[in-house]
């Protein structure tokens, strides 16, 4: 009996290592995708991991998920780990737009493919990723501005601005600050008279925590009757200066203007009360078009260098009743 026994153990040992030293094909294994999300410090960005995670699992692909709680070193250490998994691909949301020559290039001389998504990057070697997929947020920017001339058309003071930013460093904090600027600049110049003016800068890191501080700061430090606009990069931080204003009596929406980038429930619900004046989409649900871009690459197949997902722009000037629940 002892016999039989050991010779149960030994085919059961050759019959792992066959498998495991068989090279693994679309038939024999499925994709494994390793995906560094930056955090989950809104709504928003709690839908975009969904997203992912939801399109994984319905195509069938084996996902590694890794949360890096804002920090950049805990992405690149994600990265590394990844690479030592011999993952087929990674795809990673960066946090901030410098400093990842050395992981890519590490992730290329691996023979891994990288996807970059929903904020891009700066790198002087683009080889080292195979392409994006996310937002155009120079363009979320340049519409938040372009509402700003429609509402004020009429109007012939001088418009004073406070801009709350996103996350220092971060491609969709400059994106979003540099459309902005472009569209009221270009007004400006074809124009001959300054329109708009941003008073007031600052970043709040995305967070409603750091739009209620900021908020509250500035209206210690401006008088609101001084403030026309309030240009905020995300809900989140909308949502939190839009508590501070509340608690002075300042009616948003009516005592300041507000345009506000993301399309969360919250601030469409804020949209319809008449309490947000623009809602830019920044549009979360990129999961399908992440997972099909990285199956094609896992495949050897190249992709667009540049995949934008479809937006939209809802104002106080447009029919509400027909906007769709958000869902996050």
């Amino acid at each position: 009996m002892g016999f039989k026994y050991f010779f149960i153990i030994i085919l059961i040992f050759l019959s792992l290592v066959f498998f495991s030293c068989t090279p693994r094909t679309a038939e024999t294994e499925r994709i494994i995708l390793g995906f560094s999300q930056i955090g989950a410090e809104s709504a928003w960005r709690n839908h975009h991991t969904l997203s992912v995670q939801d399109a994984a699992a319905a195509a069938g692909i084996q996902l590694l998920f890794f949360n890096a709680e804002q920090r950049q070193e805990n992405q690149i250490r994600a990265i590394r780990s990844f690479i030592a998994y011999q993952v087929d691909v990674i795809a990673f949301v960066p946090i901030v737009s410098d400093g990842w020559e050395h992981v890519l290039n590490e992730a290329r001389e691996a023979g891994i493919p990288v996807l970059i998504c929903d904020r891009e990057i700066t790198i002087q070697n683009e080889s080292f990723f195979a392409g994006f997929i996310g937002t155009d947020s120079l363009q979320q920017g340049r519409s938040a501005a372009e509402f700003l001339l429609r509402r004020f058309a009429q109007d012939n003071r001088l418009i004073q601005i406070v801009e709350l930013r996103g996350t220092e460093g971060s491609s969709v904090a400059i994106n979003r600050a540099l459309g902005f600027r472009e569209i009221i600049d270009t007004h400006h110049i074809m124009t001959g008279i300054q329109k708009f003016e941003i008073i007031y800068s600052e970043s709040g890191d995305f967070l409603r925590s750091k739009g209620y501080e900021l908020m509250d700061s500035i209206l210690n430090r401006f008088n609101f009757n001084d403030i026309d606009v309030l240009y905020s990069h995300n809900d989140s931080m909308t949502l939190g200066a839009i508590d501070a204003m509340k608690e002075r009596g300042i009616r948003p929406g009516a005592d300041i203007v507000i345009v506000t980038i993301d399309a969360e429930q919250a601030a469409i619900d804020a949209l319809i009360r008449g309490e947000i004046n623009c809602v830019v989409e920044c549009n979360p649900k990129q999961g399908a078009e992440i997972i099909r871009l990285a199956a094609l690459l896992a495949r050897g197949e190249t992709i667009p260098r540049i995949t934008f997902m479809t937006e939209e722009v809802f104002t106080e000037f447009d029919d509400l009743s027909s906007i769709q629940p958000r869902g996050y």
